[in-house]
Order: C-alpha cells, then structure tokens, then sequence
C-alpha cells in the first residue's frame, strides 16, 4: 500500500511538473510578443498575463517583476543566438569561408524569424543606458568567443594567399550590419520590394544570398 501511495504521489508530482512548465512557457511567449511589439514601457504584464491564459498574480509568482521577466526573455534571444553560430564558426570539418557563408545565413534566418527583435533591440539601447550596458555585456560574451578563433584562422588563410586581410571584429559588424539592416527598416519594406519581388520570402532569400555574395568578394583573392 505505502509503495502504492509513493507511487501516486509521484505521478502526480509529475503531471503537476509538466503543468507549471506549460505555463511558464505560455508566459513565456507572450512576454516576447508583447515586447517585441511594443517596446519594454508599453507592454503590460496584465496584457501578458491575459494572453498567457494565466492569472496575473501567477505572472508575479513565477518571475516577480516585469523586467525580470524581459531579461529571461532577452537571455533566451541571445542563447538561441549563440548556440546557432558558435558551433559552425568553430567547426574545423569546414573550410573558413564555407564556415562563414553558413554561418551568415543562419544568422540571417534567425532575424528573419525574429523579425521585431532587431528595431526592439536598437531602442533599448538608445533609449535606456543602464539597458545598454547590460545589452552590450550580454553580447560581449559571444563576440570575445567568435573573435579570437576567428582572427586566428583568418590570419593563417591570409598567410596561405586565399584571402586579403580584414579584422576579425570588422568581419562581423559587416555580417551583422548587412544581415539586421532590413528588418531594422522593416515597417517600410513592402514598398521597397514590392515591384520587383513577388513575395516577402522571395526577397529575402535574394537578399541573404546577396549579403553572402559582398563579404566573399571582400574575402576571397584570385577566385580561390
């Protein structure tokens, strides 16, 4: 009977595990669309709450404070965002320049399924300077990672004569000016490419692969 009970109890423990996860994540998601839409002093966390399906005294439980809940949220963004680069930029099985091209279209990806991240991002830091700095920290930790294996490889793929010199840090604000400019200027990109692309989706894979095409020619020396 005893073993029984235990038995019980811990089935029950577990379908109420899966439960408080549950709502955690719907929390969770409607925190990023609600500061994604509108900015960090607009959102509400009644409006949260309510989209989440939840009280909002729930809300409070799990993560206390409004801006608690934004940081977990923009730690998830920045972990999301470093586990989709760091492993192909690091990957010795491919060659730099491979590396790199897949590395900047899956960084282009990820902003086109964030597409609001970027114009919530620049605000944040233009707006808010204590923001700021914990933004910049925050990125600092991927950048300090990519940096230093990257300028290694490029220095010995100079040596070797395939590529012309470029610093490391330049290469990436390059890759990331290129890749995060559209979607900062998003609201008005219908009437930009709506004569000429049939499709949002069309434009943007001839943009990724345009991208990708200006930093190989910056690379790459005598077609190699």
């Amino acid at each position: 009977m005893l073993i029984l009970l235990r038995f019980i109890n811990k089935q029950v423990s577990k379908r109420m595990s899966i439960k408080e996860k549950s709502k955690e994540q719907a929390i969770l998601e409607a925190a990023e669309k609600e500061f994604l839409e509108n900015g960090y002093d607009s959102s509400k966390t009644t409006q949260i709450a309510s989209n989440a399906g939840v009280t909002h005294a729930m809300l409070h439980y799990y993560y206390r404070t409004k801006e608690n809940l934004f940081n977990v949220v923009f730690d998830q963004k920045v972990n999301l965002l470093k586990e989709s680069m760091l492993p192909l930029f690091h990957n010795p099985d491919l060659p730099l320049l491979e590396r790199i091209k897949v590395g900047m279209e899956m960084h282009f990806n990820f902003v086109a399924a964030n597409p609001n991240l970027p114009r919530f991002v620049l605000n944040e830091l233009i707006t808010k300077p204590k923001r700021r700095d914990m933004v910049v920290n925050k990125l600092k930790t991927i950048l300090r990672q990519l940096i230093a294996q990257l300028q290694f490889e490029i220095d010995k793929e100079v040596e070797h004569g395939t590529i012309h010199p470029i610093e490391a840090v330049t290469l990436l604000l390059d890759i990331i000016s290129l890749n995060i400019f559209i979607f900062a200027i998003s609201p008005i990109l219908p009437s930009i490419y709506h004569p000429f692309y049939q499709s949002e989706k069309e434009f943007f894979e001839a943009r990724k692969k345009e991208n990708v095409e200006i930093i190989m020619r910056r690379l790459k020396k005598n077609d190699n």
